[in-house]
Order: C-alpha cells, then structure tokens, then sequence
C-alpha cells in the first residue's frame, strides 16, 4: 500500500465529517434564525455575529468536505479559510463576553470544539496540498 492510499481513508473521514458537520450547522443555525420567535427564545442569549457567522460557515463547510473528498488542493485553502475566519469570530465573542455581552456557555464550548475541528481538518487538507 503507498502512502497515498494509506491516507485515503483518514481524508475520507475526515471530508465526511466535514460534511456533516456542515449540514448540522446549517440545520441547527437555519432554525434558530428561521424559526421564529420560539426558536430564538430556546436559544437563550444568542450572540447574533456568532450565530449567522456559523449559519453561513456552514454552506463552506459542506464544500471544503466536498473538496476534500475530491482530493482537491482548493479544499485546503478553504479549510485554512474557515479555521481562520473561525478564530477571528472566537476573538469577538471572547471581547464581547470580557466587555459583559449576554451569551450561553455552550457557545464557549461550540466555538473552541469548532476552531480546533478546522485547524485539524486544514491539516489534513495540507497533505493533500502537498501530493496533489
């Protein structure tokens, strides 16, 4: 087995996940934004930069999963992209929680398990930067 192969599967995985994650984001973001005042209400203290942030983010996510599934060397530029545009949206929220903004706590949680998800898929797209 080359070591192209070997690391087919982990990329695979990985371009799946990304996938999936995406349409998650999408779903869960789409209906707290869309559905109504109910669904706003059950988000508790919604940071709104953050949630459209993510909302939209996760249309990227299901195209650099795509990418990378097609072993393109674009997908690692768009994950680069997103892991950065993620840190930078975690940056705000972390000054808007410092300057006393309203927020939940599952949002701390959420966007650092994001940021760190990115960096590790930009990773993983990197070895196929390399070899393509």
């Amino acid at each position: 087995m080359t070591d192209t192969q070997s690391k087919r599967p982990a990329s695979a995985f990985v371009a799946l996940f990304a996938i999936v994650f995406g349409l998650m984001t999408v779903l869960s973001g789409g209906i707290v934004l869309f559905g109504g005042e109910a669904a706003m209400e059950a988000a508790g203290n919604v940071v709104h930069f953050v949630l459209w942030f993510n909302f939209l983010a996760g249309f990227s996510y299901v195209v650099a999963g795509y990418g990378l599934l097609r072993q393109q060397r674009w997908a690692y530029w768009l994950s680069i992209a997103i892991f950065t545009g993620t840190a930078i949206v975690l940056t705000g929220f972390v000054l808007h929680v410092m300057l006393g903004g309203a927020y939940e706590f599952r949002t701390v949680v959420a966007m650092m398990f994001r940021t760190i998800v990115w960096a590790v898929i930009a990773k993983v797209a990197s070895g196929i930067a390399l070899r393509g």
